[in-house]
């Protein structure tokens, strides 16, 4: 008898990103060799000996076990309302097409498509929340794009927008607050004339101003669901390359994060590379650091080439206007960077933390569950070729309320308890995995899996690595304990609904080529382009449980290509999608996917598709980007949704000189990163 996870009831740059992408994003990473040469075991391995099939059988059946998948077909696609997307863009204002669908999946698919536009189904308004540089700060100027400075893009929204969140303001009626991370900057699209071998200081320093995170309120107008910045108000925050951050948790204080600017080896200068994050239950937001390791140049030692640090001279030659960029003079000012960062959005004062405890790596996002005590659990995946993914559970229960001793003391939970990794095993005879995709002989790629413990406290479980060094080198950690290497898990989100946990791994185009990891269960595919979700149940339903069950949700591409899967929903009714990467939920329980670098012709977008009932596997595409952009975010309202449109015009050969989008201000202006809000046109609920 086979152990099941049950269903629930009722390009060499990797992916279809550009070269220009990969250059100012990641440090080409994909140009690198992949930074985890260990000889660990990989997903199809044996691992009776941790995890017996007996207990996975036992664990599994508490799970509810589903109806069988089926479904009615989505209806034809329509044509979509396509607004340009300055500030009072909205569609055309036709009724939306009456499509059938999962409830909050309701509307007409959008067609894949190349339109230098945010693309929105029939019936659906947008307008462009706030952009690159609009003034958020008293004091700040209003953007101009031939007159930029340090200080006033300090005081001015971010570049490049990824994570957001929307949290509730109470006492001010129709108003909430948006927090936005800026990855990274695209020099050659910020700067006329911008030489890349010789940055002027004012250009490092304004691109320093552009990193970070941004709090701004924003303001709903009532009757449709567009949303306005509220400039200059108290609560609204910029926090950049220069600001400060705490280092909190066991590894604070750590002599390998003391440097001659910050012997106590607890205060930081700057976050870096915020990629996806997370919202808390206790109402905070956390902020991954990603692809930090291309902003430092030098490196030499053993792990800066695990966490993929160059030996050489950076992209953007930051270590020529600051030291604590050369590995050189500050061999650990790198370790200060590729955590996950607290930020208390209600407290414009307060000092955002760096918390050890979570580990540190590239960082794609973090999203909290609470156990059935209270207890957070934190759910992380590292975004490289062959990582891992991992989760943290604390030791302390969340207290309710917003007293200021119930808020002081949530500010401490994510500083104590356990940090995990993950190990799969597939349920499938190996030869049935044979690298093209098809499914195995029972139907499904799933197996079970262990939570191997790194570290608890000051308590390592990694023999021969000191607490510390887990922390700051938990790459090498999950080396040692054999943790399965992944194709690139980027966000991991579990279900407010069902506690489901579903991980975005975005694709390898690395997996099978000679030297490097086959195809197995996990990441059934060679040279695989597009991508995956794998979907994950712990035991018991326990988030603290040690051990868990899993299967792939979504084998992502073409639906014609036998390779691909809709958890056995008929592929001919699912839009293509290609490369999942950022994940939320709906409230109605529907899982929400943005796409970077799809390869299949279209631009990147956001599909919503249903992962319960008998529409389970039901996939349809809710908007696509302008040209060069990614789709990032994403926040999913009853009345709303909100996109960041990440990097739009970055197309090889592009510059300020020869734009490659207009997109949003039309030609002559400079092309910006910005947030979208996209509602329905009747005002009412999203796809319902």
């Amino acid at each position: 008898m086979r152990k099941l996870l049950p269903l629930l009831s009722t390009n060499p740059h990797g992916g279809g990103r550009s070269a220009l992408t990969c250059r100012y994003r990641c440090g080409d990473a994909c140009f690198h060799e992949v930074p985890n040469t260990s000889d660990n075991e990989y997903a199809g391995d044996l691992i009776a000996g941790v995890l017996s099939r007996r207990s996975a059988l036992r664990a599994a059946a508490v799970v509810t076990v589903a109806s069988a998948v089926g479904g009615a077909a989505v209806l034809g696609e329509a044509p979509a309302a396509e607004a340009h997307g300055g500030h009072g863009g909205h569609g055309h204002g036709h009724p939306p097409v009456k499509a059938d669908g999962a409830r909050g999946l309701r509307f007409a698919p959008v067609a894949p498509n190349t339109a230098d536009k945010v693309t929105v189904p029939s019936g659906y308004s947008q307008n462009v929340v706030i952009r690159w540089g609009e003034p958020i700060l008293r004091g700040a100027p209003a953007f101009n794009a031939e007159k930029q400075t340090a200080r006033a893009q300090a005081g001015q929204f971010g570049y490049n927008n990824d994570f957001l969140s929307l949290l509730p303001l109470p006492g001010e009626r129709d108003r909430q607050v948006l927090v936005a991370n800026h990855e990274y900057t695209d020099e050659v699209l910020m700067f006329r004339g911008y030489d890349p071998e010789n940055p002027t200081r004012e250009q490092v320093e304004i691109a320093w101003a552009a990193h970070g995170l941004s709090v701004v309120v924003v303001e709903e107008e009532r009757r449709t669901g567009r949303l306005t910045p509220v400039s200059r108000h108290h609560l609204n925050r910029r926090l950049h390359t220069t600001s400060e951050f705490r280092v909190t948790g066991p590894a604070a204080g750590s002599p390998l994060l003391r440097t001659s600017a910050d012997p106590s080896g607890r205060k930081v200068l700057g976050t870096l590379n915020n990629c996806a994050g997370g919202t808390t239950p206790w109402g905070t937001t956390l902020h991954g650091e990603e692809n930090f390791n291309q902003y430092f140049a030098n490196g030499s030692s053993a792990t800066d080439k695990r966490y993929g640090v160059g030996s050489g001279a950076t992209e953007r030659k930051w270590e020529r206007f600051d030291r604590r960029f050369d590995l050189k003079q500050e061999p650990n000012e790198v370790h200060r960077f590729g955590w996950v960062v607290e930020l208390d959005p209600y407290d414009p004062d307060s000092t955002p933390r760096k918390r050890t405890a979570l580990g540190r790596f590239k960082h794609e996002a973090a999203q909290p569950r609470l156990t059935a005590d209270g207890r957070p659990v934190v759910y992380m995946g590292d975004d490289e070729r062959f990582d891992y993914f991992y989760k943290f559970v604390s030791s302390k229960r969340m207290k309710k309320g917003n007293s200021r001793a119930a808020r002081e003391h949530n500010l401490t939970l994510l500083d104590e308890g356990t940090l995990y990794v993950a190990k799969l095993t597939g349920d499938s005879p190996a030869a049935e995995v044979d690298g093209t995709g098809k499914l195995p002989n029972d139907g499904e790629f799933d197996g079970s899996g262990v939570w191997i413990p790194l570290a608890t406290g000051n308590v390592s479980h990694v023999p021969g690595m000191t607490a510390d060094e887990v922390y700051v080198f938990t790459r090498l950690a999950g080396d040692k304990v054999g943790a399965t290497k992944m194709d690139r898990p980027e966000d991991v989100e579990p279900s407010p609904r069902t506690g489901r946990v579903y991980v975005a791994l975005t694709n390898n185009t690395d997996r099978g080529k000679a030297g490097k990891a086959g195809a197995d269960e996990a990441n059934p595919r060679n040279l695989n382009k597009h991508g995956q979700i794998l979907e994950l149940a712990e035991h018991w339903d326990d988030p603290a449980s040690d051990g868990f069950a899993w299967r792939l949700f979504l084998v992502a591409g073409d639906p014609n290509d036998p390779a691909t899967y809709f958890a056995g929903f008929p592929k001919e009714k699912v839009s293509p999608i290609s490369c999942p990467d950022n994940v939320a939920f709906d409230p109605h329980g529907n899982l929400w996917i943005s796409t970077d670098g799809a390869q299949l012709g279209s631009h990147d977008g956001l599909f919503g598709v249903a992962v319960q009932g008998e529409r389970r596997g039901e996939l349809k595409q809710f908007l696509t980007v302008p040209k060069g952009a990614e789709t990032c975010g994403p926040v999913i309202q009853d009345r709303r949704v909100l996109v960041a449109v990440q990097h739009p015009g970055e197309v090889d050969g592009a510059s300020v000189e020869k734009p490659a989008s207009t997109w949003p201000d039309g030609p002559g202006k400079l092309v910006r990163p910005s947030v979208v809000a996209v509602w329905r046109t009747d005002g009412r609920d999203i796809g319902v």
